[in-house]
């Protein structure tokens, strides 16, 4: 598929996946003969696993090292002992995981109080007027 149909299914920019590219993230799997971006389904699933990591605060160069790990597990020419590696440092970036979630999910809950403080002093106010 095209990299504006890549855009439409995982709601990012074709400047993004343009980027993703450039650094090495993501690459087009191929390119029509009029030297267009052509995307598979792999592709697109690994652009949204990528988008997926962002909100969580993941640098490239984590993100880079996510995809390589899960990129040595699907090849089929990974040693057991890598594997076992590989499966490693993937337990190591669930646990990364829950950190940030429990994280991100303490700051919604400081943002919800402060919301319904805000509510509070509103109608306390209009209260008294």
């Amino acid at each position: 598929m095209r990299i504006g149909e890549v855009a439409e299914r995982t709601g990012l920019s074709l400047r993004t996946i343009r980027y993703y590219g450039e650094v090495g993230l993501v690459a087009p799997s191929a390119r029509s003969q009029g030297g267009f971006r052509l995307y598979t389904a792999s592709d697109v699933d690994r652009l949204q696993l990528i988008k997926r990591m962002k909100p969580l605060g993941f640098s490239l160069e984590e993100t880079r090292d996510l995809l390589a790990a899960v990129d040595g597990l699907e090849s089929a020419g990974t040693s057991k002992d890598e594997r076992r590696a590989l499966a490693e440092r993937l337990d190591r970036f669930e646990a990364d995981i829950a950190e940030r979630c429990a994280a991100l999910r303490r700051q919604l809950e400081m943002a919800e109080e402060f919301g319904e403080r805000l509510r509070h002093k509103r109608t306390e106010r209009d209260a008294s007027a």
